[in-house]
């Protein structure tokens, strides 16, 4: 009767941590596929007339919602790639939406809309087309414009700069990049007036290094008769490059060739910021990744984590005993890469069997 009792309470034991294995699974991973590009205050109009079709107008929304936030992940050379992506396409990839207002005035409907697309799906249109996107990430950069008048032999800095006063008026929704303006400094003009003759080899530590800012874009036009000549100097996360352009003739004094001017301009500079923060879909590593099960705290933060890395392509549990969970991680880089960006949430990893063991570090 002992052994009978004995087996039965092994029995339940075993039912129990299976019970508990189970939520893990139904109630943790709940959220794996519902990785999202959220995009928000979608804004359409249209007249209210007969033929007047809501369905329509909230398709139009969606292709709007998905131009968006093409601009904000993929490199302007690589957008027209995806010229031809139908309605339907861009419906297959949408997680949710919801309208978040719509109204009438004067016989105009107006329409609001928030659109979440699922990442998976816009990974594997994007990798179809060849296309290697950028996570979303935004940046506060330094920005210090120089226009030098080569025939007045004369520097504008500052509020005398109409670039400087316009730079930041006409910003777009999908740029990434957040230009934070040098304040009026008579030091700083002074020192730039000092170098005016060696301003492409001049680093301008002695005004970059008084700001908080670890990035920045110093950009020197010179201006004479025939052309405009911008050198940029950009440093991003301790990589310095130098880009160097030729425009014709600009009348800085139009408003409208001026905007584009500044247009071009951050358009290069959003492409650079893209550039160096890429996933390249097309590698897929298989990661095999135990962890233990017993505390579902840390377990809800593990699969927080894994969930919000854009470099995470898909993860899901496999197996699992009373002790561990056993996941499947897709990983779109080298190991190498992993274990930095698990080292950043400070996550380390011990390798047995082809089996990489999780610790969390205290």
């Amino acid at each position: 009767m002992k052994f009978i009792f004995k087996i039965i309470k092994q029995l339940n034991l075993y039912n129990f941590f299976l019970f508990l294995a189970l939520l893990n699974i139904f109630f943790s991973t709940e959220n794996v596929y519902s990785k999202t590009f959220s995009v928000s205050d979608i804004e359409i109009s249209t007249p209210f007339e007969i033929n007047f079709n809501k369905n329509e107008i909230i398709d139009e929304g969606f292709l709007k919602a998905f131009d968006e936030l093409i601009l904000s992940i993929v490199q302007s050379k690589d957008k027209i790639k995806l010229k031809n992506t139908s309605i339907n396409q861009i419906k297959g990839m949408i997680e949710t939406f919801s309208i978040k207002e719509e109204k009438f005035i004067d016989d105009i409907y107006y329409l609001t809309l928030n659109v979440s697309f699922n990442k998976k799906n816009l990974f594997d249109l994007l990798e179809s087309k060849n296309i290697f996107p950028s996570p979303p990430v935004n940046k506060n950069i330094l920005f210090i414009p120089v226009f030098f008048d080569q025939e007045e032999n004369q520097v504008l800095m500052f509020s005398e700069s109409k670039l400087f006063n316009s730079w930041n008026l006409n910003n777009k929704k999908f740029n990434l990049l957040n230009y934070i303006l040098p304040t009026q400094d008579l030091e700083d003009f002074n020192l730039i007036k000092k170098n005016i003759k060696n301003l492409e080899s001049y680093d301008f530590r002695e005004i970059t290094d008084k700001y908080s800012i670890d990035d920045h874009i110093i950009m020197i036009v010179f201006k004479n008769n025939e052309t405009i000549k911008v050198l940029n100097k950009i440093s991003f996360d301790n990589k310095s490059i130098l880009k160097n352009f030729i425009f014709d003739d600009i009348n800085f004094n139009d408003e409208r060739e001026l905007n584009k001017f500044i247009d071009n301009l951050k358009l290069v500079y959003e492409d650079y910021w893209k550039s160096q923060n890429q996933i390249n879909t097309s590698v897929k590593l298989s990661l095999n990744i135990s962890t233990n099960n017993t505390n579902n705290i840390k377990i809800d933060k593990f699969e927080k984590i894994l969930s919000n890395l854009d470099l995470i392509y898909n993860f899901f549990i496999y197996k699992f005993d009373n002790k561990n969970n056993f996941y499947k991680i897709i990983f779109n880089g080298t190991p190498d890469k992993f274990l930095e960006v698990m080292s950043y949430h400070n996550y380390d990893f011990e390798i047995k069997n082809k089996i990489w063991i999780l610790n969390e570090r205290s």
